[in-house]
């Protein structure tokens, strides 16, 4: 029997009702489902996922974000029903739950490799730990300090300084994202590149870069204070301190987006931007 995961933010109102009736719809269709809580995603994981198809996330873009960072070593599909403001991730709604379930049973829909990247913090030596996006990793000052500089190597290369409020990497997935906000431009998703923004650049020529997504990005941060962090999605946040480098290059592992067919990219921007400034 087809099993798929409902993975829940039970901080959302009104979530265990949207499950109930997911639950439902899948039933009817003679498909079988479990429901996760995403505090409870860890080292079970892979036992958890292993007869899964794909994975239903309700909530908004924060939790798939959240989401595609714990399963992303077990490259498991997920198909965001919006639960939140935005929804740019999502590609259902609460009130679509009988057609997505079709076009799941159908399997009418395409599935999206993402780029993530993976971070590591260098000061004595490179750590192991490695800090994988979906959308970005930045860095930047603390909310009273006062400017940074970050020196900017590509492949070992300076490829420019910048002093500010920090410093953002971003996949194209991204590009929509924090980066968007500070002036980079728009990539389309499927692109294998990242995207360097400066963050309220204190300078006339400052502007954002694309490199490849094959090499390597170093910042290296320089302040006379110690209020500096590394932000990874937005969400997980990494005390620095001056001196330190962050290596960031294609993660090793992707995020697997279900799309449906007949929405495209610039469709979706256009309809969910001109919202959100509404």
């Amino acid at each position: 029997m087809r099993t798929f995961a409902i993975l829940v933010n039970p901080n959302k109102p009104g979530v265990r009702e949207i499950a109930a009736a997911l639950h439902q719809n899948l039933a009817a269709q003679g498909m079988a489902s479990v429901e996760w809580d995403i505090a409870s995603l860890g080292t079970d994981s892979p036992e958890r996922v292993r007869d899964v198809e794909l994975a239903f996330v309700l909530g908004g873009d924060g939790t798939l974000l959240g989401v595609a960072r714990d399963l992303a070593e077990w490259d498991v599909p997920l198909l965001g029903i919006n639960v939140g403001h935005l929804g740019f991730l999502s590609e259902a709604d609460p009130g679509s739950l009988v057609d997505t379930v079709r076009r799941v049973r159908d399997r009418a829909y395409d599935l999206e490799r993402r780029m993530m990247l993976a971070a590591r913090i260098c000061r004595s030596g490179c750590e192991d730990v490695r800090h994988v996006a979906l959308n970005d990793i930045g860095i930047g000052k603390g909310a009273l300090a006062r400017m940074v500089q970050v020196d900017v190597h590509v492949d070992g290369v300076l490829a420019d300084s910048f002093r500010g409020d920090g410093v953002i990497v971003s996949t194209p997935t991204g590009s929509t994202a924090y980066s968007l906000s500070c002036g980079g431009p728009i990539l389309a998703p499927h692109l294998q590149v990242m995207l360097i923004t400066p963050v309220c650049a204190h300078s006339l020529v400052s502007r954002p870069c694309v490199v490849g997504g094959e090499q390597v990005v170093q910042l290296v941060v320089r302040a006379a204070h110690r209020d500096l962090g590394l932000t990874v999605d937005g969400q997980v946040g990494v005390p620095l301190l001056p001196g330190d480098e962050v290596e960031i290059r294609r993660a090793p592992v992707a995020a697997t987006l279900v799309k449906w067919r007949d929405r495209q990219f610039f469709q979706v921007l256009r309809t969910k931007l001109r919202h959100a400034n509404q």
